[in-house]
């Protein structure tokens, strides 16, 4: 019981020696660190238009829109993912970081085959921005061939 009770010591100790936090703010872990940044200083997106209405087109029609934003913040814009509610919605984010002041676009293509009806197709961004990228959306009817 002694011995589980000091190796469980020497873990958590060891763990917190690899989380030590420097004085420019950086966590180090491991070999890798990651900037916090203060909110006022944080990147922040602003986007042209979230919601894109796409009207009523026929089923297995194809979509394709690009929706355009501005990081207004005080450092560089970081997107590490892109992700949609479906298979049938592709995004395509810039892989480079957006400087401030700098704009990008976000593509976004719509396979409308095998749906029918109302559609809202949700495309959520991960980034750095502090407050958080706002989800983009797809918006349309589907009509039957």
């Amino acid at each position: 019981m002694k011995k589980l009770f000091l190796i469980a010591i020497c873990s958590a100790t060891f763990i917190a020696c690899q989380n030590k936090a420097s004085e420019n703010g950086t966590v180090a872990t491991d070999s890798t660190s990651t900037a916090v940044i203060a909110e006022a200083d944080a990147p922040k997106v602003q986007v042209e238009k979230a919601i894109y209405d796409f009207g009523t087109i026929k089923q297995g029609e194809k979509v394709s829109y690009e929706f355009k934003f501005k990081n207004v913040g005080k450092t560089p814009l970081i997107i590490t993912n892109a992700t949609a509610t479906c298979g049938c919605t592709v995004p395509e984010y810039p892989s480079q970081p957006i400087k401030p002041g700098e704009e990008g676009t976000i593509k976004v293509i719509f396979d409308s085959a095998g749906k029918l009806g109302l559609q809202d197709k949700v495309v959520t961004i991960s980034s750095n921005a502090n407050p958080k990228f706002e989800e983009l959306h797809l918006v349309g009817d589907i009509k039957e061939k």
